[in-house]
């Protein structure tokens, strides 16, 4: 009886499996974290007026990261953190707001919100850009700080409202008739049973917002007027090689991410081995 192909794998001890995936797994990684290396690497360029060649070790540009052109590279960054903060506080209040009635309550009109919700996702951030820029020119609202809020906030809350609704539609509605069969008022029954419930979906919509809102170059271009923010410093700057102070708050900006998120994990594995015992 000839061997099958379990058999000869068995007996060669090699499997195309067995190694494709693990390799295809390596060379992902590879590449997503190429771009990020790089970054890191040449915020510790030597670099006078490009960043594209390097030119030897420093730590000057960690040290003095804000001391260049007059602090643009800060002062951009600074404008984006504003922005972000106050666009996903707006958007995360309104759209929690929007996901708690889409789903609690019947009215009309409801599908046909929810259909519209998802048009600014949908959308092409050029299109949207364009659009709020021709409302912003027609209402004669000059382009500035407040536009951009404005901006970021109408298309972080379509976002917040999808990931919140998620969260809303998974809870147990026996655990709020426990609270008010337990003469809780409805105060008392959101603040103590519902919004707890909601903060991981509500924090999770948060953090997508100010990504999002952060990130944003194309929106913020139509609508900025001469406000700078980080991204479009950085789109500026790259015809001439993006300077190795943008290299340090990118790599700063990542490096906190990667603190938070191990951080949050290990105290997640804590906290459960701690219920487990």
């Amino acid at each position: 009886m000839r061997p099958g192909p379990r058999q000869r794998e068995s007996r060669t001890g090699f499997s195309l499996g067995r190694w494709l995936l693990p390799l295809y797994t390596v060379l992902a990684f590879v590449f997503l974290l190429v771009p990020i290396v790089y970054t890191f690497v040449f915020s510790f360029n030597d670099s006078i007026k490009s960043n594209i060649s390097w030119r030897g070790f420093t730590l000057d540009k960690w040290l003095n990261v804000c001391n260049v052109q007059g602090g643009a590279v800060c002062e951009a960054f600074g404008n984006s953190i504003v922005i972000g903060v106050v666009a996903t506080v707006v958007a995360t209040t309104l759209g929690t707001m929007i996901a708690l009635a889409l789903v609690r309550y019947r009215f009309r009109a409801r599908s046909a919100i929810s259909l519209l919700l998802f048009l600014p996702m949908a959308t092409p951030e050029v299109v949207l850009g364009a659009g709020l820029a021709a409302q912003f020119l027609a209402a004669g609202v000059p382009k500035a700080m407040l536009t951009i809020i404005l901006a970021h906030t109408m298309f972080c809350i379509s976002f917040v409202v999808v990931t919140v609704k998620a969260r809303v539609a998974s809870l147990d509605p026996a655990l709020e008739e426990a609270g008010r069969d337990l003469y809780g008022s409805p105060r008392q029954v959101f603040w103590r049973i519902t919004f707890p419930l909601l903060l991981p979906g509500i924090l999770a919509a948060a953090l997508l917002s100010f990504s999002l809102s952060f990130d944003d170059f194309i929106i913020t271009n139509f609508n900025s007027g001469s406000v700078m923010t980080f991204p479009k410093y950085i789109y500026i700057s790259a015809s001439r090689g993006i300077p190795a102070e943008a290299n340090v708050i990118a790599s700063a900006v990542f490096v906190l991410a990667l603190v938070i998120v191990i951080s949050t994990q290990v105290s997640r594995a804590a906290r459960r081995r701690r219920l487990l015992g």
